[in-house]
């Protein structure tokens, strides 16, 4: 068996051509512009490479992006006056505050601090209380844009046992959620869990967020089974590498991700997708 892959990098781009038409239509109708507001605290290499990409998109779509980059030792006052007076600004649809912020922040205090209406990465506790009684307003980007690959594959999953391998509130809790919701019978794995291959053995579905490079090995793959990988580290060649063994599991699994080109796109189209939700929902 070879498994098809899964291209979230071309579905992204179907998403994301879609989400500027509906732009385009609504500026034409004499609407303003959707606007987003990214916040980011310090110099983490990672998250500078993600909040440029995002606010990328997002003028590549007709969003317009404010950034607002603070010094790393900025203080918990600043940053909550700066939180609330992007709630207050009718102009501004949506807040992304890019996680994880230095060590002096609660990272979960912080976003409790953003509206929930403007929160499109989908991480305010109201907006996954909302996820838990099935009636989602914003959802958290990686999970919502990895139920819409899985919706796009030839395969009913949804009486399926899915093994989702990291807990975080960002992936593993709210994927967890989504897949319950969605008919699916779900195990998370953890740090403490016992045996790990045995319980991704057992999965129809595995979907992995740790960020280990091959943590899961190819042949604990079941025949058959459906491969979501979110994992992406930065190997010492400069080469990008899922949690999963990519080649040995590809020749058991019916349909896998790659790593890059897979999760990490539709994660990235999906808070397209919330802040256009959050701007319509703002001339409501």
């Amino acid at each position: 068996m070879t498994a098809q892959l899964i291209d979230g990098k071309s579905f992204a781009a179907t998403l994301r051509a879609e989400v500027a038409a509906d732009i385009q239509t609504q500026i034409q109708q004499g609407k303003r512009q959707p606007a987003l507001a990214v916040i980011l605290a310090g110099l983490d290499p990672a998250s500078m490479i993600y909040v440029n990409n995002k606010r990328q998109a997002c003028e590549e779509v007709g969003i317009q992006s404010h950034f607002h980059h603070l010094p790393a030792d900025v203080s918990e006052e600043t940053l909550f006056a700066l939180i609330q007076q992007l709630n207050q600004d009718p102009a501004v649809d949506g807040i992304l505050l890019q996680v994880p912020l230095p060590d002096q922040f609660n990272d979960k205090k912080m976003l409790e601090w953003i509206d929930p209406k403007k929160d499109v990465d989908g991480f305010h506790p109201y907006n996954l209380g909302r996820l838990a009684q099935g009636r989602p307003l914003f959802r958290s980007c990686t999970p919502f844009g990895i139920m819409t690959l899985l919706n796009t594959l030839p395969h009913d999953y949804r009486n399926q046992h899915a093994v989702i391998i990291g807990a975080s509130y960002i992936v593993g809790r709210p994927m967890a959620l989504e897949l319950l919701l969605a008919g699916c019978t779900v195990t998370i794995c953890q740090r403490s869990t016992r045996d790990l291959a045995e319980q991704v053995r057992q999965a129809d579905i595995v979907i992995s967020a740790v960020g280990i490079p091959n943590l899961i090995k190819g042949n604990w793959i079941k025949k058959g089974a459906i491969v979501i990988d979110v994992g992406t580290t930065r190997l010492p060649d400069g080469k990008l590498a899922g949690d999963i063994e990519f080649d040995e599991a590809s020749r058991r699994a019916a349909f896998i991700t790659p790593v890059p080109g897979g999760v990490g796109p539709m994660t990235v189209a999906m808070l397209l997708k919330n802040t256009l939700t959050a701007f319509s929902l703002s001339l409501s």
